[in-house]
């Protein structure tokens, strides 16, 4: 216990060094390491002033001043807490011409914050957000009189855009409605080795010391976890992400898909199936309690964000996660070692109940991403200029700058190949990848811009990192992934209605069954209450638009030039 107490106090040390460099750094990811203060937050929805440079040249059109409503990465925002401080920022507006006004809600709330954007009436001329799930769905939107329906626009103002669709018919099917009208400029995956980047990762260093190996099935994660809470004596063997919901760090599949289900939607056979309401995700309720009963996961499971997930790591207050090759592996193992230079961290493959089966679930994100796309407000009067603002991205010179951001700056050009520069890879303020990548580009979260393989290439330059990759993607969760799916408004207003109630019963009773308020054997109950909310016709809505998608295109296009 005395080498495990050092080596707490070890990692503390460091911790609070993250800390306070996340608290002043002035570079990419984390605030001012020069010990200057940080600026203060902006109010709920507050706006930037205008950018008043000569950006040089202007959007087709015109130059205008335009506002843009979205929230700042979370990296970025630790480093500068306005978007017009972003260096990525500057350099979309010095491109492209166009004077950007930024309204930016409150972390991880811009779900609630849209609601009073919308409902004050004075709507921005873009807006940035998850319009799959909009309460409706985008067509409801587009009725309503919020967001503008894209296909003139498209046709007229997005060259770029409009030929992309046009040699990707498969992306084509997913950012437009059923009604055939499009509503965003998406953020899209569409290379494969793109979408899978999260799994388990565990500390190596104390599976060596132990004698453990990298645990493959439920058995031996059980077997791992143990050891940690009662030979290294660790707090809280397994944490994941509780926000914003109870089981958020595990949706994906981890744990979870053992029993061969998803948290939420997935597809069994070409058929539409709803995990929580399945019997194997009782069996996984089941195992959870009983870990949770043994001290095995974080007992504040339910309120671990990624600062917390990521103090828990560092400090050895826990030895294993479900979390990202990048701002996990990649931004952990660094600070680990600078004062520990044993500690080792390793991915683990998704887990099976029986050795030697092959993972059906695990972490897959759909080809456009489900984390939004931007809208161009009706209220606007600069259609074009906004629409041209955003294609960019989707262009040669915009796809540049959104993956690999400034040319002589963060990469250079070597035989053809973009290369990251020091200031990405090797930054000379010890920044991760994954901090300072959020300052000058786009390419390691989303926007309006198509994802390149090439900056997942350098991204994850670490051994583990690459390791780590290939374990997560060997399953067969392609075969089960729901894609982005057409649906009517009225389709979309019947899902919005009964999956609100769902999801939070889902939630709320998930978190009773772990913690052992509600028995297991109410699990039927549960369930009879899921059919009453209207689970069955959710699944049937679901059907209904998976089977669409996979007929031919149907209805308006964007007209060639």
């Amino acid at each position: 216990m005395r080498r495990r107490s050092a080596r707490l106090m070890a990692a503390a040390a460091a911790t609070v060094a993250l800390l306070a460099l996340v608290g002043c750094r002035e570079s990419a990811g984390v605030r001012p390491a020069d010990g200057s203060a940080a600026e203060p937050k902006q109010a709920d929805g507050a706006a930037d002033e205008p950018d008043d440079h000569d950006h040089g040249g202007s959007v087709k059109g015109g130059q205008a001043s335009m506002t843009y409503w979205a929230e700042l990465n979370g990296n970025a925002a630790s480093a500068k807490q306005r978007f017009r401080d972003v260096p990525f920022f500057q350099e979309w507006q010095r491109e492209t011409g166009a004077k950007l006004t930024f309204i930016q809600p409150p972390s991880n709330q811009a779900k609630e914050a849209i609601n009073v954007l919308l409902a004050s009436g004075e709507l921005p001329d873009m807006i940035e957000y998850e319009w799959a799930n909009f309460p409706g769905g985008p067509e409801k939107a587009i009725k309503d009189g919020y967001i503008l329906r894209l296909n003139d626009a498209i046709d007229r103002y997005a060259p770029n855009l409009k030929a992309y669709l046009r040699a990707h018919p498969d992306i084509d099917k997913q950012i437009r409605t059923a009604d055939g009208s499009y509503y965003m400029f998406p953020f899209v995956q569409n290379d494969d080795r793109l979408r899978t980047y999260q799994g388990p990762i565990l500390r190596k260093d104390w599976l060596d010391e132990l004698g453990l190996g990298v645990p493959e099935t439920i058995d031996d994660w059980h077997a791992v976890l143990t050891a940690f809470k009662e030979r290294i004596g660790v707090e809280a063997p397994l944490t994941f992400l509780g926000v914003p919901n109870p089981l958020f760090g595990i949706e994906g599949g981890g744990f979870v898909g053992a029993y061969g289900i998803k948290k939420g939607f997935y597809l069994e056979d070409g058929q539409v199936k709803y995990g929580p309401r399945e019997p194997g995700y009782k069996s996984f309720l089941t195992l959870f309690r009983d870990w949770y009963a043994e001290g095995l996961i974080d007992p504040n499971f339910a309120a671990v964000d990624s600062e917390t997930q990521d103090v828990s790591m560092l400090t050895g207050r826990s030895g294993a996660s479900i979390w990202n090759a990048g701002a996990g592996i990649g931004t952990w193992l660094p600070v680990l070692r600078q004062d520990d230079p044993s500690a080792e961290l390793t991915a683990a493959p998704y887990p099976v109940l029986r050795r030697g089966d092959r993972p059906q679930f695990g972490q897959r994100a759909p080809a456009v991403g489900s984390s939004g796309g931007v809208a161009i407000s009706s209220a606007s009067p600069n259609v074009e200029q906004a629409a041209r603002l955003l294609d960019y991205g989707y262009g040669p010179k915009g796809h540049m700058l959104f993956n690999f951001g400034i040319e002589g700056v963060s990469y250079e050009m070597k035989d053809g190949y973009p290369r990251y520069t020091d200031l990405i890879l090797n930054n000379p303020d010890k920044l991760a990848p994954s901090q300072a990548l959020a300052m000058y580009t786009r390419a390691s979260y989303f926007g309006p811009f198509v994802q390149d393989v090439r900056y997942m290439e350098q991204y994850y330059a670490m051994p583990e990192q690459k390791e780590a990759i290939r374990l997560w993607g060997d399953t067969d969760a392609a075969n089960h992934t729901l894609p982005v799916t057409p649906k009517t408004e009225k389709e979309n207003a019947e899902l919005s209605a009964i999956m609100g109630d769902v999801a939070a019963l889902t939630d709320e009773m998930s978190l009773k069954f772990m913690l052992g308020i509600e028995p297991t054997d109410g699990f039927g109950a549960y369930v009879e209450q899921l059919k009453s909310l209207g689970i069955d016709r959710a699944i049937e809505i679901q059907q209904t638009a998976y089977d669409r998608y996979r007929q031919p295109v149907r209805g308006e296009r964007p007209e060639s030039g």
